[in-house]
């Protein structure tokens, strides 16, 4: 399983590290579409009165047990690295692409239609000694017993889909000097492909005896669910592209307000801040492969399972055949179709202009839901703030980020008119400490 457990190495090929997409340019004076995503009430503040989005992108992984210095310091063997310690290993992996999108405003109103791919990957949880055991086959030449009790569900998943976006925002509020708008953005949703492997409740005692690896007296709350191109391999890059393979099979929606403290010169603000609610809904995936089961693991004392057949697994569906193969699964529940819910978030920002052109933007993202569920897309909870130089054609910010999962980081980004290129991380990682790092670039055209 040692494909399966290390898939976001196979998404990302060279492993760059992070989680916030669009880190400072996102809550960028020059508002745009990139700042209606977090935010659709936003559209009212348009740099003109139409803007083109040509094509923007964002690669993002976290980690809690690796660092950029471990990837770039010669040493490969990222299994023992990921599964060191005890605290249970936690990574996220995200690529966003903004496609084709089109806003305007007419007067106290504003409109836009966007497009979207998504590709999002976790592992949530995962028992260190567990994970080891299985992606290693233990350490060699040591004999050793290891007792597992873990409460938590212990997830390793993937999926992909595509979205059309649906805004609307107007200015309900508006004086010299303040002004208050609200927006929402309806989303169809189209699922790509889905895998998804669950251990909750588990205790068990694993056995190494120079390498052979077993598992005995143990019991767990097992799920295994995949739709498409993902229940035949979870570790080549290309199976996580099907975007929108699924057809239209969901909605969601996201809601916001958004506060303006006007300054005498129209160009700037002396305060900009709002509140939303973002992905509040769930797509359903179809697919002639599509399965969703629920099992209850129970290997008696006496009795063993080999982990070591587990390590050449390269799908989903390979685990479930191996112990189904044991005898040790017993199942509960299956269903042919299933609904994933989107990863449910409440952010909040406030850009501050300090003197002139210079500006510092606070922003928080809180996940609204659990990200050990099964059905659940995973997200990391993240406060940043982001100092700030900014004119109507050049932006140069550093976005400073404390992340759930990696930790402390520091980025650098910079803005040419409508073109922007940028890091949350490119400055931590230079030290080589940092367990994130982050690119994206992207092309806007405002009229």
């Amino acid at each position: 399983m040692k494909r399966t457990l290390l898939f976001i190495f196979a998404i990302l090929g060279t492993s760059v590290f992070a989680q916030e997409h669009f880190s400072g340019i996102n809550t960028s004076r020059r508002v745009g579409l990139l700042n209606a995503e977090i935010n659709p009430a936003q559209l009212t503040s348009l740099k003109g009165k139409y803007e083109v989005n040509i094509f923007n992108f964002s690669v993002n992984v976290a980690n809690n047990k690796m660092t950029f210095g471990d990837l770039v310091g010669g040493n490969d063997n990222f299994e023992e690295m990921l599964f060191a310690g005890s605290e249970p290993l936690n990574m996220r992996a995200d690529v966003e692409i903004l496609g084709p999108a089109f806003a305007f405003r007419y007067e106290k109103w504003a409109f836009a239609i966007s497009s979207s791919a998504k590709i999002k990957a976790s592992l949530v949880d995962v028992n260190t000694t567990l994970g080891n055991a299985v992606t290693n086959g233990g350490v060699e030449n040591v004999s050793e017993v290891y007792e597992i009790l873990a409460s938590e569900n212990q997830r390793a998943t993937g999926t992909s889909w595509g979205e059309i976006g649906l805004s609307i925002a107007r200015e309900v509020y508006d004086t010299e000097e303040h002004r208050i708008s609200v927006g929402a953005t309806f989303k169809l949703l189209f699922p790509g492909t889905y895998a998804n492997m669950g251990a909750s409740e588990f205790e068990g005692t694993i056995e190494n005896n120079f390498g052979d690896v077993r598992l005995t007296d143990a019991n767990a709350e097992v799920n295994f669910a995949y739709s498409g191109s993902l229940a035949g391999d979870f570790s080549e890059t290309g199976n996580f592209t099907e975007f929108f393979a699924g057809g239209l099979n969901g909605f969601s929606t996201d809601i916001g307000v958004n506060y303006q403290w006007k300054a005498i010169d129209s160009t700037r603000y002396k305060l900009n801040a709002g509140l939303a609610i973002r992905n509040l809904g769930s797509m359903t995936f179809k697919d002639d492969n599509n399965e969703s089961t629920n099992y209850s693991l129970d290997v008696p004392a006496g009795s063993y399972l080999d982990l070591n057949q587990f390590e050449d697994a390269e799908s989903i569906q390979d685990v479930e055949d191996i112990l189904l193969a044991s005898g040790y699964l017993t199942m509960e529940q299956a269903s042919k179709d299933f609904k994933v819910k989107l990863p449910a978030i409440l952010s909040g920002y406030a850009d501050v202009n300090i003197y002139g052109n210079w500006y510092a933007t606070a922003y928080i993202q809180q996940r609204m839901n659990e990200d050990n569920d099964n059905d659940q897309i995973a997200v990391q909870n993240i406060i940043s703030i982001t100092p700030r130089y900014s004119t109507g054609f050049f932006e140069a910010y550093t976005p400073l980020a404390d992340n759930e999962i990696s930790g402390f980081t520091a980025g650098i980004g910079v803005r040419l008119g409508g073109f922007f290129i940028g890091s949350g991380s490119a400055l931590s990682a230079m030290l080589g400490d940092t367990n994130q790092a982050d690119a994206y670039m992207g092309f806007r055209v405002g009229f």
